[in-house]
């Protein structure tokens, strides 16, 4: 009986420290798992830090990249602009050019004329008489210019140097515009006669007087133009739309134009103000004060 409970007691221990074991020992599979989430972790942040050595480098070239973009975009635009600027340039020349071999020439106008390999014949500074006519050597009743354009002009000294001189070489060039004037009128800063000296369109001589008052009319500027039987011709400009891009800027003036700026509404009532204000006075004085 003792023999029998000993061996229960024993086995009982036995049990108790096995069962204790396995609790305490994890599965193979979960081992191999953990070793496995510990391995990778290691290998993350290996993969982060190669990331974080790499990001430099790579940032580096994408700016390197933009760097080697941008000159492109900005050399396109620098293109761009030079050929606006070209396109500007060359409509200004044209503008000038036409104005000056369309010159038709007056009195005050002043003028040169060069004889390729005569300066004996040549003449710098004339200044065309009110009788229209210039003198030049060998030319002793002169040339009559009033009236004609620079080309023209050379053209009738070539004429008359063909006589003395083989094959003569003439040209004639407009040193200063004298004869051309137009005149601004109206609601404008400084109005008057001035000199066109160039090329002007009806914004620009606006521009030359000063700009329009607060009592213009930019909706109903005209210009007066005369025509061959006489009579005067208004041309309406509607320079507030110019102003503000929504008509072209294509009236150009002819010597002898009179560009007129019109009063408006503003004007109107201060005109009106100015008759009432005396008469209010006056009122005053046998009221009493009101």
């Amino acid at each position: 009986m003792k023999k029998l409970l000993t061996q229960t007691i024993v086995l009982v221990i036995a049990l108790t420290i096995g069962v204790s074991t396995f609790a305490q020992s994890p599965p193979t599979a979960t081992r191999q798992r953990r070793t496995s989430a510990d391995a990778a972790q290691p290998a993350a942040s290996d993969q982060k830090t190669a990331a974080d050595a790499v990001t430099p480098t790579d940032q580096a070239g994408d700016k390197t990249r933009d760097k080697s973009k941008t000159p492109d975009v900005a050399t396109a635009d620098a293109q761009t602009n030079r050929t606006d600027q070209a396109s500007d340039e060359a409509a200004i020349v044209q503008n000038y050019n036409n104005f000056f071999t369309t010159y038709q020439l007056g009195p005050e106008d002043v003028i040169s004329v060069t004889v390729f390999g005569q300066d004996r014949y040549s003449k710098a500074g004339i200044k065309i008489p009110p009788s229209g006519r210039v003198s030049l050597a060998l030319i002793p009743d002169g040339i009559f210019v009033s009236g004609k354009t620079v080309d023209q002009v050379a053209e009738l000294i070539k004429k008359r140097y063909d006589e003395y001189i083989i094959d003569p070489q003439v040209s004639v060039s407009l040193d200063q515009a004298g004869s051309y004037r137009y005149s601004v009128i109206g609601d404008v800063t400084q109005p008057g006669i001035r000199l066109m000296t160039r090329r002007l369109s009806v914004s620009e001589a606006i521009a030359e007087a000063g700009g329009v008052l607060q009592t213009g009319d930019k909706k109903k500027v005209f210009v007066l133009r005369k025509q061959k039987s006489g009579n005067l011709t208004p041309i309406p400009v509607n320079i507030s739309a110019i102003y503000k891009g929504q008509a072209p800027d294509s009236v150009y003036l002819l010597p002898g134009d009179q560009v007129v700026v019109p009063g408006n509404s503003f004007k109107k009532w201060q005109g009106a103000l100015s008759t009432f204000l005396p008469v209010l006075s006056f009122a005053r004085l046998f009221t009493g004060g009101f």
